[in-house]
């Protein structure tokens, strides 16, 4: 049985982390500070040991399950006096490469006033879990579906129909279609939740609350660092904090999705690049905490528009809704139980030989628990029962991960 394997594999993580608890004093727990205080230093590292998910549920689009990943984060901050700070984060998963994951510019015009602007490869604007994405913050090891499920779709490659695309249903992993570019890639999600998207960024506090409005290259399902289509996304968030432990947020984006190559592949190299085929996503989401408990809600739609290239033609957007509950329960000081529950739909698409979502649904449950060792060192298992509604790949999957994560 694989959550059986998982636990033998888990047995190693449970020797270091014990003898790296009776070491705790030896770890750092603050941020390095240099240049007397104008540089601060953080990070984090986590290691996910997991079953093998030849489902690919929870694949990732740096070609990695979430579920088998050693992640190190390095972040500093520069302070050039009150007005101007200079934020940078460099990223390694699996030790394969070293990516920027963040590097941007932040401007406060006053100091006293909650009002930045913010350029360069810069934080998500839109919905509640990329803002928190880092695994400390996550109470499960998973990722929730909207943000990391691949989906069949890509920018850069298209269905010539709506036969094309039924085929390819579950196989958003790994891609391949006859227009556009030719090789087989990954999909994207509904939003990103691995790489942040360039652009200029403006957040602004009044009270109980706050508002955060961006202009960037890529879209919220592919964030990107060079455009590759001529066009802009706009993106908002809106969230209130009535009362203590109560947040409500909104997001909205809207962004051309198409690569121009794409859409010449498609309609010819006379044809308008900057025809609307966009993405536009709409999220809401709640958050409540009181004393042992917290309860998160968060429901995502997306729409994208490709073109109609031959019949059966798909005429109307390619629609998806994501809806996940999460809660969290302190049992006793540093130990804690979790549960996630989630769904990701599709919208019906007519094909020649019948109707059926344009990607197969899919549908997780997660639960799991979590032990501080120290204040910074978090140690968390969890269980995934994923089920897909149909497509080409295996249809369910019961998956266990343990994860040690550390952070200063």
């Amino acid at each position: 049985m694989r959550v059986g394997f998982v636990a033998l594999r888990l047995a190693p993580m449970l020797v270091v982390a014990s003898a790296v608890g009776a070491r705790a004093q030896t770890l750092p727990s603050e941020p390095i500070t240099l240049a007397q205080g104008r540089v601060t230093v953080s990070g984090d590292v986590s290691a996910t040991v997991g079953s093998r998910d030849p489902g690919f549920f929870d694949y990732t689009d740096y070609e990695h399950s979430a579920l088998r990943l050693l992640r190190i984060d390095v972040s500093a901050v520069a302070k050039a006096g009150p007005h101007f700070s200079l934020l940078g984060e460099v990223r390694s998963e699996n030790i394969d490469s070293l990516r920027a994951y963040a590097l941007y510019a932040r401007i406060r015009p006053w100091t006293r006033r909650d009002f930045d602007i913010q350029v360069g490869l810069i934080p998500p604007t839109f919905g509640a879990f990329a803002r928190r994405a880092y695994a400390n913050d996550n109470p499960l090891i998973g990722y929730p579906l909207a943000y990391q499920y691949l989906t069949s779709l890509r920018p850069d490659a298209l269905p010539a129909s709506a036969d094309e695309l039924l085929q390819k249903r579950s196989l958003g992993w790994l891609v391949r279609y006859s227009v556009g570019t030719p090789g087989a890639d990954r999909g994207v999600p509904l939003v990103s939740a691995f790489r942040w998207d360039t652009g200029v960024q403006v957040h602004a506090k009044a009270g109980i609350v706050s508002g955060t409005a961006a202009v960037t290259a890529g879209t919220v399902s592919n964030p990107l660092f060079s455009d590759d289509n001529g066009g802009r996304q706009i993106a908002g968030r809106l969230e209130v904090r009535p009362v203590a432990g109560l947040i409500a947020g909104a997001s909205f984006a809207r962004g051309r999705f198409l690569s121009d190559s794409a859409v010449r592949s498609a309609l010819g190299d006379a044809a308008a690049t900057d025809q609307d085929f966009a993405q536009t996503a709409w999220g809401a989401d709640v958050e409540y905490s009181r004393a042992y408990y917290l309860v998160r809600l968060e429901s995502i739609a997306s729409a994208w528009r490709i073109p109609r290239i031959r019949a059966p033609a798909i005429n109307e957007s390619l629609r998806a809704l994501s809806t996940s509950v999460e809660g969290r329960y302190k049992i006793i000081p540093g130990l804690y139980a979790a549960l996630r529950v989630e769904h990701l739909g599709f919208s019906d698409l007519v094909g020649s030989m019948a109707t059926l979502p344009w990607d197969a649904p899919v549908t997780r449950v997660e639960v799991g628990t979590g032990y501080s060792i120290q204040r910074n060192l978090l140690l968390k298992v969890a269980y995934q029962h994923n089920t897909r509604d149909g497509g080409v790949l295996r249809r369910v999957e019961n998956l266990g991960a343990g994860q040690l994560v550390f952070w200063f």
